[in-house]
């Protein structure tokens, strides 16, 4: 659920967690897109047949596919600045590729509040912790700090 609280509200959140997200499922079809995408075409993400005689038995999916599910995997467990008119992404933090995810996987974002900052320019710089986690499995894929600057009026 996205909530819009004032400054001060958002700090007292600070270490709580704001939500997680719905099952998204890993597919060879994703896994494919994001490699012609980035053009990172490693046979243990796209080569079913290699793949399978691989360290993992089948494919994975690129680290950085895991990482950019974050800001759709989060939209909807958000904390948002009284006043905001804009976000952008601002960065990351911290990131950690711990688990590979299967292809066939279900995927989720488990966000937490880490830090709410007020900056010069009626800014405020939010940072979330996500922790990716995989269906099934007790690592997780992936652990990132993501920062949002917002623009309030």
């Amino acid at each position: 659920m996205v909530e819009t609280l004032p400054v001060e509200k958002m700090k007292e959140r600070i270490g709580q967690e704001l939500g997680v997200s719905d099952w998204v499922q890993i597919d060879q079809d994703r896994i494919n897109k994001f490699a012609d995408c980035t053009e990172d075409h490693q046979w243990i993400h796209v080569d079913e047949k290699m793949a399978a005689e691989g360290p993992f038995g089948t494919t994975i999916a690129h680290g950085f596919l895991s990482l950019s599910l974050i800001p759709f995997l989060s939209g909807d467990n958000m904390v948002l600045p009284e006043g905001t008119v804009m976000a952008i992404n601002y960065g990351l933090n911290k990131v950690r590729f711990i688990n590979p995810v299967k292809v066939g996987s279900k995927v989720r974002d488990r966000v937490v509040l880490t830090n709410v900052e007020e900056k010069s320019g009626n800014r405020v710089l939010v940072t979330t912790t996500n922790t990716i986690e995989i269906d099934g499995e007790d690592k997780p894929a992936c652990i990132a700090e993501s920062l949002a600057m917002f623009f309030v009026q």
